[in-house]
């Protein structure tokens, strides 16, 4: 299979922005964050927030900043399939490069457009602690159970899979012996923080390849010539 850039295509100008679908279940702090990198001038733009819940505090967030926002309950969808029917609805209405699953809970399909245009943030380094039931609080648990001396994030892109998608980035941080699941979750969600924008933004430069379900990254200067 011949190496394509992801998402393709890439902004074409210099004023050219990356659209992006954000797709959350809480509260949205990393909505915030990216948001806050976007005002640093990170080339993207929310053009809109869906959440799987009704009350999730990120919807909120959205609305503040004027970016269409809009709950689609799983709960009231009677299966995976009809729950994602609505999601591809709103999303084709408004045609973004990239999805990003920050902090979402709920099965995304990959249908269309958006095959290697979805991102995902998952708070341990792929393949360790991922899978099926491997999220929140459950990650960090697990990781502290099993003694290891350092864990991460890793944002990669989505399959069909859980959690085993082309890895884009990824960091580590240290388990101290005396962590909690929150001091963990806590260190890891600082990382997440720095690795999404990063991500974002090499998809943007149009520096990211996907060859043979792997991602390697073009040199700045040859990314900019493409």
């Amino acid at each position: 299979m011949p190496p394509s850039a992801l998402p393709d295509p890439k902004p074409a100008t210099p004023g050219a922005k990356l659209r992006l679908a954000v797709l959350l279940s809480g509260s949205g702090t990393s909505l915030e964050n990216l948001f806050e990198h976007i005002d640093a001038g990170l080339p993207a733009e929310v053009v809109c927030v869906l959440a799987s819940k009704k009350n999730a505090y990120g919807l909120e967030r959205a609305e503040r900043r004027g970016v269409p926002a809009l709950a689609v309950p799983r709960r009231d969808f009677p299966d995976v399939a009809r729950f994602n029917d609505a999601l591809h609805e709103v999303l084709d209405r408004f045609a973004p490069d990239l999805v990003c699953l920050l902090g979402f809970l709920s099965p995304f399909e990959l249908r269309g457009r958006y095959a290697g245009r979805a991102l995902n943030v998952h708070p341990a380094l792929i393949p360790a602690f991922s899978g099926k039931g491997f999220y929140g609080h459950h990650v960090h648990e697990a990781v502290l159970a099993a003694g290891v001396k350092l864990t991460g994030a890793t944002v990669h892109f989505v399959s069909e899979g859980y959690d085993e998608g082309p890895i884009l980035l990824q960091g580590a941080v240290p388990v101290e012996d005396d962590d909690t699941p929150e001091t963990l979750a806590a260190r890891v969600q600082a990382l997440e923080r720095e690795l999404v924008p990063r991500a974002i933004r090499l998809i943007a430069e149009g520096r990211v390849v996907s060859e043979d379900g792997r991602t390697r990254l073009r040199p700045e200067a040859t990314a900019r010539s493409a």
